[in-house]
């Protein structure tokens, strides 16, 4: 049932944390922390025909047939494998994937839409995009592309989202039908620039605190994290939560851009250096949007590259707290090399280093294979669960502006540290709230009372919302009964039922308001940003800043 037109899934929840997950995840930070500007390969080294010779005579001599593409990626790979984890290589096929995400935006329809019953429907519409200039609405079914019935047992999201991309300003002709219509009706549709957007939420948790979620770094994120700065001020915010938890990081620039909203004066953000590469230094100078009031920002073990640079600049000049778990620990910068056939060389060319001198990157001298490990030895040892148990690798003493003890390598440490929630995370639970069975609930649910789902706004929602036990009943119904039976002793614990409660009531503030919706139910169970509105309404984030606590 999952599914949009970016092919993220965004519609239903961001899966859980799992380390099955979470391994795979650090080719996700290779691919998105880079400097903005590409350079072609061939402008900066001079040619070297030796690996070209020797797969032309491979080519011409081997006693079997043999890929060429293949030998040219396997050599590549051989030769990147004694570099550090983060210089990659990305074939040409995967580029635009990885162009659009980072960019912001691609062409396209602006929906996005779920697979419920072998039938395409509509979950969400971008508001003045082309879907909704042509009236297409939240709970149409998607019959035809073109001439293509796109209804079926064997249609994948990945096949319509390939139909709807296109090139802008090219027309797609789709057949629809509306949720309260038994006709089809067929419209044409301009494709345009659909953004994708950074920053998920920016909302008020409480009359004075607001908190925006960065999910990564593109090339759109400052603006869009300044226009929901400027919205939550406008809304009363005096002080300040950003969630960069599960963030691999992105553009520097867009990073630096976002502290310098919060830090005053002429101050040094960070800097890069490399044997090649001269230093270069990122310094505040622009009147920012939040130089005063308090900050927090969220990190936990995903939290990388650009995340780290903006985590430790706040936290060298004391301008805020960071609440969560250590951070991946990634202090290498890549740079982009377009190679002729479209693929791109990601160099590690420089080592950033925050405003107190210090390197965050964790060391991976024992090899690829042990550096990704690392996530198994965190959770293993209860440093994610449990206590605060990192130990030192450099023990060298770094100092913030307020002469705070910071240290350098394996990520930036919090200063106020709150483990995972393992409470409610049983593998039974997190594959109950994926299931399709459950999103066909909530979404069934959803179109049929639609019209009395009427609220002022988000507050009166989380107020006001108590159908959770009927979506679980309508839930129930639908499975057979041996599952039934094995859930309902699931949900006999109110702690489990709780945690589904409040993830069905998060998927309809969703169909409602958007991921801002969303973020506001779960925030009101999240034991991180709890954490963080604690040391704010008391003295003890000033005891921390000042460092009175140490």
């Amino acid at each position: 049932m999952e599914g949009t037109e970016r092919g993220k899934g965004k519609a239903w929840m961001p899966l859980l944390f799992s380390l099955i997950l979470i391994l795979g995840m650090v080719l996700g930070f290779n691919l998105r922390d880079s400097l903005r500007g590409k350079r072609d390969i061939n402008t900066v080294v001079e040619r070297n025909d030796r690996l070209e010779q020797v797969i032309d005579l491979i080519n011409e001599k081997y006693v079997d047939s043999i890929n060429g593409d293949h030998l040219y990626k396997d050599a590549i790979s051989g030769i990147l494998k004694s570099l550090d984890p983060h210089t990659v290589y990305i074939p040409a096929e995967d580029m635009q994937d990885i162009n659009d995400d980072m960019e912001g935006g691609f062409s396209g329809i602006g929906v996005e839409f779920s697979i419920v019953r072998d039938t395409i429907e509509v979950t969400s519409v971008i508001d003045k995009g082309p879907a909704s200039q042509v009236g297409i609405e939240l709970g149409d079914q998607l019959i035809k592309v073109g001439d293509s019935v796109v209804a079926g047992v064997n249609i994948t999201s990945s096949r319509i989202i390939n139909m709807l991309k296109g090139k802008q300003k090219s027309n797609v002709s789709l057949t629809i039908k509306h949720f309260f219509s038994p006709a089809l009706k067929q419209v044409s549709i301009t494709r345009d620039l659909i953004p994708l957007y950074s920053v998920d939420a920016g909302i008020m948790l409480d009359r004075f605190t607001g908190m925006i979620k960065i999910n990564r770094f593109s090339a759109t994120t400052h603006k869009e994290f300044a226009d929901a700065l400027k919205r939550l001020k406008n809304d009363g915010a005096k002080q300040l939560i950003i969630d960069l938890r599960d963030n691999p990081g992105g553009y520097l620039d867009q990073a630096t851009q976002i502290a310098d909203e919060l830090i005053d004066g002429n101050k040094l953000i960070v800097y890069t250096q490399g044997t090649h590469a001269a230093k270069t230094e990122y310094t505040a100078n622009l009147k920012g949007l939040f130089e005063k009031g308090k900050v927090i920002i969220l990190m936990d073990e995903s939290s990388a590259s650009a995340s780290e640079i903006l985590a430790g600049a706040v936290q060298d000049w004391d301008r805020g707290l960071i609440v969560g778990r250590r951070s991946f620990g990634k202090g290498l910068v890549q740079e982009p090399y377009e190679m002729g056939d479209g693929s791109e060389l990601r160099l590690t060319v420089a080592k950033y280093y925050t405003p107190s001198g210090r390197s965050i990157q964790r060391s991976f001298a024992k090899g690829r294979a042990a550096y990704q490990a690392d996530y198994e030895k965190r959770f293993e040892s209860g440093e994610l669960t449990g206590k605060d148990l990192f130990v030192l690798v450099d023990t060298t003493k770094y100092y913030t502006a307020n002469h705070r003890v910071v240290y350098s390598g394996g990520g930036i440490k919090p200063d106020v540290y709150v483990p995972y929630d393992t409470m409610h995370i049983s593998a039974d639970m997190r594959n109950r709230i994926a299931s399709a069975g459950l999103k066909t609930a909530i979404w069934d649910y959803f179109l049929t009372h639609r019209s009395k789902l009427k609220y002022r706004n988000i507050q009166t929602f989380l107020n006001s919302f108590d159908d959770e036990d009927k979506i679980i009943d309508g839930y129930l119904a639908s499975v057979n009964p041996l599952i039934r039976r094995k859930v309902g002793k699931e949900l006999s614990r109110p702690a489990n039922r709780k945690y589904f409660q409040t993830h069905i009531r998060a998927q309809i503030a969703r169909f409602l308001f958007k991921d801002n919706g969303y973020y506001a139910v779960l925030a009101e169970d999240d034991n991180v940003i709890n954490r963080a509105l604690e040391l704010l309404d008391e003295g003890e984030y000033s005891d921390i800043i000042s460092g009175k606590s140490e």
